[in-house]
């Protein structure tokens, strides 16, 4: 599931609240496992991991496929190759990794520990790198809140915002934050942007719905739906995106 973001302080209309569902089957996990469909998934205890080009249609040129490296005692390996032309503010993918079915009320979830550790290589890169957290009134509902945590925006890009300017700046796992508020259709987005590129991260995640429980009027009787993580790419070519060690549960 994915949301658009947008170029510089440019604030872009939505476009793709939520991606189509994988339409490929899913398939057991092999090594150095990899696919260039667009909808393709893999499934291995805990995580799925998608390629999800949903936004490919927005490009003039360009490919994108996904290798899955490992999955082994809940850390992740894998990458994802693409080279995007054309719909400069447009995302095209959000290859990424996730906890599909956490349904799970934020009141009775004490922790969310994940690490990240993570490169990117390629010319012109116009990227993030993102967690995608979503929240819905109801266990399995549909989502009325989407919540991004960006370690990384590169080559400008930026997050969805009603006013183009950050709502507030708080200090969350030692480090400083941008926070963004807007709109997808139904759907509310928060983004937390950094203010420096994190490639190894570690810190708990709940402490950013914390943030919002306590600052924004979110209430911590909605359910976390799923917990994703990886990269939505503008433009760019010959990128590569390699994530060394992913991981992530809910405590």
């Amino acid at each position: 599931m994915k949301c658009s973001a947008q170029i510089a302080s440019l604030v872009l209309a939505a476009t793709g609240a939520l991606a189509a569902p994988a339409t490929s089957e899913a398939s057991p996990l092999a090594r150095r496992d990899e696919s260039c469909d667009s909808f393709y998934e893999w499934d291995d205890s805990p995580y799925t991991i998608y390629q999800n080009n949903w936004g490919a249609a927005e490009a003039t040129s360009g490919s994108q496929c996904t290798t899955v490296s490992s999955v082994s005692n809940s850390v992740a390996e894998w990458s994802t190759s693409w080279s995007w032309e054309g719909g400069s503010s447009s995302v095209k993918s959000y290859s990424n990794v996730g906890l599909m079915s956490v349904n799970q009320q934020l009141s009775a979830i004490s922790s969310i520990p994940s690490t990240w550790d993570w490169s990117y290589t390629g010319s012109d890169i116009v990227a993030d790198v993102s967690y995608d957290l979503w929240l819905a009134p109801t266990s399995g509902g549909t989502n009325s809140y989407e919540i991004m945590v960006w370690l990384a925006a590169l080559g400008g890009a930026g997050p969805i915002s009603a006013s183009g300017s950050a709502v507030a700046t708080p200090e969350i796992g030692g480090y400083s934050w941008s926070l963004y508020a807007g709109t997808n259709g139904d759907t509310t987005v928060y983004s937390f942007v950094a203010s420096s590129e994190i490639e190894s991260w570690s810190g708990d995640m709940m402490d950013f719905f914390n943030y919002l429980v306590d600052s924004e009027g979110v209430s911590d009787s909605l359910y976390v739906t799923q917990l994703q993580a990886g990269t939505e790419p503008f433009t760019g070519s010959d990128a590569v995106f390699t994530t060394t060690s992913y991981s992530i549960s809910v405590e």
